[in-house]
């Protein structure tokens, strides 16, 4: 792990994610992705296997981790922090440190970003994103976890934690299958995972819908529906796993056709030429390349996992 900044240092963090938000290259950003960043679709297991949550300790480094809690998104608070404290704790960490940052000048106070100064696993919790984003985003709070993740720290957000690990975010929308104009609203977010944009509670809540409106209007974005109880776990090399009991839906529309640019109201839209992929527990999807990554032949295992055939 690498020192903790100096104060001064985080405006060049903020710089480097508002590059990552105007839509430039992979290239611009990849300095950003020397850790980990898990996103997790909501209402992950807490209790039984806790599958995804075990991965997340164990990149954190297990017993010696150091894993701050940031609730800011979610309206129960400081309850929300303190019962991801006691599910971590359970798991083997130490160290588990509540974060509840409610307006923009507690994000800003020095004490709030210096508290992650050793964090090696930043867990954003669920609730309302825009909540998340606007208060946090900008501040130096976000610039501190930007930096830990610069360092190395494994970086998981669930629901709206997750929604808002992207550059471009789903701020809020409608339900439905079918594409409409004006059926999301984005936002900016904080900029761990560019060059995508991430929706959750994906299929229980019938999302495929606003994904697909999203991107007929943001081609060069790839799309990922995450379901519940799922995460996807991205690596320095841009490489997606997929962990957890349902799948990541992938919507690619770099080859697409849309009429999006016309349609008025909130009239559907059309699109057409979308690659979708839906990957279960265990396949790879390399983010970058926009392929899928060979593997094994898998079987499911009970409890959301999978193993290769013998």
């Amino acid at each position: 792990m690498g020192a903790f900044p100096s104060a001064g240092a985080f405006p060049s963090a903020t710089a480097r994610r508002l590059s990552c938000a105007e839509g430039r290259c992979w290239e611009a950003c990849s300095q950003l992705t020397e850790g980990t960043v898990i996103i997790i679709g909501g209402a992950e297991d807490k209790v039984r296997d806790r599958v995804i949550l075990n991965r997340f300790v164990a990149l954190a480094g297990g017993p010696d981790a150091i894993v701050a809690v940031i609730s800011t998104a979610s309206s129960l608070g400081a309850e929300a922090g303190e019962r991801y404290r006691q599910v971590f704790t359970e798991l083997g960490c130490a160290k588990v440190r509540p974060m509840h940052a409610m307006t923009r000048n507690q994000a800003n106070d020095e004490t709030t970003a210096l508290a992650l100064r050793d964090a090696t696993g930043i867990f954003l919790t669920g609730g309302n994103q825009l909540r998340l984003s606007s208060t946090i985003g900008g501040t130096r709070l976000a610039d501190a976890t930007l930096e830990r993740f610069r360092h190395g720290a494994v970086v998981a957000g669930t629901s709206a934690g997750a929604s808002a690990m992207s550059s471009h975010m789903i701020a809020f929308g409608a339900s439905g299958a079918t594409p409409k104009q004006r059926m999301a609203q984005i936002a900016a977010g904080l900029g761990l995972l560019p060059g995508v944009i991430v929706d959750q509670h994906f299929q229980q809540r019938n999302r495929l819908g606003r994904l697909l409106s999203v991107i007929a209007q943001n081609p060069s974005l790839l799309g990922l529906g995450v379901d519940e109880d799922t995460a996807g776990v991205v690596g320095p090399d841009h490489v997606l796993e997929v962990i957890g009991r349902g799948s990541i839906t992938v919507v690619d529309g770099a080859a697409s056709e849309t009429d999006a640019w016309e349609v008025r109201g909130h009239r559907p839209l059309m699109i057409s030429g979308v690659v979708l992929h839906s990957l279960p527990s265990g396949y790879r999807f390399d983010l970058r390349r926009r392929h899928r990554v060979a593997t094994p032949v898998l079987h499911a295992l009970p409890g959301g996992g999978a193993a290769a055939s013998s």
